[in-house]
């Protein structure tokens, strides 16, 4: 029997000053991110330190190696949502991806040494990755009322942390445990990745029905031969997954999100500075994704619960500030205890700030029959802006220096804020999408 049958989007509005449950829907896909998430956290916390101070990579090869995982994901994302959205089948596109990123365990298991096998089955953990979270997103704004997208957003991100801190965690004990066998981490982790998959199977509902009836058309003539419409060339059939950008208020909404991705450096990027400034302990570097992991479990529903009372346009540009202030301490003269808990913490509120905001920001501009689609052309841009925005920081960073690399970085940035700002269309009211 599956935790919810109906979804929110039907339900009569509830009365101001009654408070709202979150969604059953939503609480499902929160449970299944938080054990996917504890297996994919599992075998990446230590990533970038053993890219860059185990195998030796320069700055610039880590950046490019960054970027390529994140931007794996942006034409999967397309298909993926587009997928979704023909026929309603959120939930079984979703299944898909994580059955994939599951499955990638396996592939670290079974590669040994070999770097080659390693990076495709940190590919296929990240395609899989791609596949389901527009599907998965888009379920929760179908099943949310609109005036509550931000809190519903915040509970299932904070779940979905939750896992992040909890997988790094279940690693060293597993390490710890075992002394050192890598292979028992890449077991288990592909264990508990089976178990995110069979707990959206039972748990969570069945694709939102947003799909209509085929238009009629007229029947040939017997003398006519059919031609080929537009819309059944193969140009049209590759453009179909970016056709939400029609909609204008879609195309503010990715082009302001593709500029703050562009001047965006990755996080992997700011735990490296944080270890170049301090000279932290490799030991103690797998936790500092742990501190910023934290202060987002703890702000993203207080952060949504905001998004919802005052509009989504100023958390989600806030949030970007709070990054652009910790860039800015990595520059300053502080103690190395209060930039470490600095940087964290405002990391901490940039992606409680932006991350669901943002999805519950595009949603409603969105009308339901292609909301997965929307919202992964949304990613996609902010995706392949990453791209670029990690391999340029790693280029300066290498042939510049960190300083001079932070200092471009937080140029970018605050220009990328003053346009956004332009950008970001005004939203409708709450209770209101687009049909």
């Amino acid at each position: 029997m599956y935790l919810a049958t109906t979804g929110r989007r039907d339900a009569p509005p509830t009365p101001s000053g009654v408070r709202r449950r979150v969604p059953a829907t939503v609480l499902a896909l929160g449970t299944v991110s938080l054990v996917t998430d504890v297996s994919s956290e599992m075998v990446t916390a230590v990533l970038p330190l053993y890219l860059v101070l185990g195998l030796g990579l320069t700055p610039l090869q880590f950046g490019f190696l960054d970027g390529l995982f994140n931007g794996a994901t942006a034409l999967v994302r397309l298909i993926g949502g587009h997928a979704a959205d023909r026929g309603g089948r959120h939930k079984r596109i979703a299944g898909i991806g994580y059955a994939l990123s599951a499955c990638s365990r396996l592939g670290l298991l079974l590669a040994g040494g070999a770097t080659g096998l390693i990076a495709a089955s940190l590919a296929a953990d990240r395609l899989g990755k791609g596949i389901r979270t527009a599907p998965r997103d888009a379920l929760i704004t179908l099943e949310s009322p609109p005036e509550d997208l931000g809190r519903a957003f915040g509970v299932h991100r904070a779940m979905d942390t939750t896992g992040a801190l909890l997988g790094p965690l279940a690693a060293f004990a597993l390490l710890w445990a075992t002394a050192d066998a890598y292979d028992a981490v890449f077991v288990v982790s592909f264990c508990v990745g089976l178990l995110g998959v069979l707990l959206l199977a039972v748990l969570v509902p069945g694709g939102a029905r947003t799909t209509t009836a085929p238009p009629t058309r007229a029947p040939l003539r017997p003398s006519a031969a059919p031609r080929p419409s537009a819309a059944s060339r193969p140009s049209a059939v590759l453009l179909r997954p970016l056709a939400p950008l029609r909609l204008p208020a879609v195309r503010r909404v990715a082009l302001a999100t593709a500029l703050l991705g562009a001047a965006t450096i990755g996080d992997a990027f700011l735990y490296l500075l944080l270890q170049h400034r301090t000279g932290l302990d490799a030991t103690w570097f797998p936790f500092l994704p742990l501190g910023a992991a934290a202060g987002y479990l703890l702000l993203a529903v207080p952060a949504g619960r905001l998004a919802d009372r005052v509009g989504r346009r100023r958390p989600f540009l806030y949030g970007h500030g709070a990054l652009l202030l910790a860039m800015a301490l990595l520059l300053a003269p502080l103690p190395d205890a209060l930039l470490v808990g600095g940087v964290l913490a405002l990391l901490g509120i940039f992606y409680a700030a932006t991350d669901g905001v943002l999805m519950a920001l595009t949603g409603p501009l969105l009308p339901a029959g292609r909301r997965a689609g929307g919202l992964a052309v949304v990613q996609t841009a902010q995706a392949l802006a990453k791209v670029a925005a990690a391999t340029g920081f790693g280029a300066a960073w290498t042939f510049w220096g960190p300083s001079t690399a932070l200092l471009l970085a937080c140029a970018g940035l605050l220009a990328a804020l003053c346009c956004a700002a332009r950008l970001l269309p005004a939203e409708p009211p709450h209770g209101r999408t687009t049909p």
